[in-house]
């Protein structure tokens, strides 16, 4: 066969494909189920290392157990004096990221608890353009195989979650090119 008919022949081929039904539907299978809200952010999981929590500060829910929550905006001053509140002042609260029944727990926008080994997912409800840079690994770090199996690391991995804006880094001198060294 000549290389165009070998064209037209592919051509047909994934046209065909693209419109048939597929080989499940043929066979006599019932179609898959529509996937829930939750199958569908389980579908959203990136393998990434444990979040960069300070030591000794997780599980929160091992000295918030007895302690009613406060959703009262507020200076900390009894715990967590060290943290500034610095994303989207005015705006924002503890309680708008972390539940307030179970402090073990993120909560996103529409009440749904996740670990915060998912906080990507409560980042990405207001940096969405990040959060799609990041999936696809043009923001943030990634690692692992190109083709393969890849590990992400967290937006908390670089930006403190409470104050996000990246820190300026002081630039170095750059590198001695080889030929100059005696």
């Amino acid at each position: 066969m000549s290389n165009r008919r070998w064209s037209y022949f592919f051509l047909l081929a994934r046209i065909a494909a693209f419109f048939l039904p597929d080989a499940a539907a043929l066979a006599g299978h019932q179609a898959e189920e529509p996937k829930t809200r939750k199958e569908e952010g389980a579908a959203l999981q990136f393998p990434v290392p444990p979040p960069p929590f300070t030591p000794g500060i997780f599980p929160c829910s091992e000295c918030h157990k007895e302690i009613k929550p406060n959703p009262k905006r507020r200076v900390l001053k009894d715990e967590h004096t060290n943290i500034v509140l610095n994303h989207a002042q005015g705006q924002r609260w503890c309680l708008d990221c972390h539940d307030a029944a179970n402090r073990d727990k993120l909560r996103l926008v529409s009440g749904e608890k996740i670990d915060f080994s998912e906080s990507y997912r409560l980042c990405g409800q207001c940096h969405g353009d990040k959060f799609r840079d990041w999936k696809v690994g043009v923001h943030g770090k990634r690692s692992g195989e190109w083709n393969g199996k890849k590990e992400y690391l967290l937006c908390a991995h670089c930006h403190n979650p409470h104050d996000p804006r990246y820190k300026p880094i002081q630039p170095l001198p750059p590198p001695v090119r080889p030929e100059t060294i005696r």
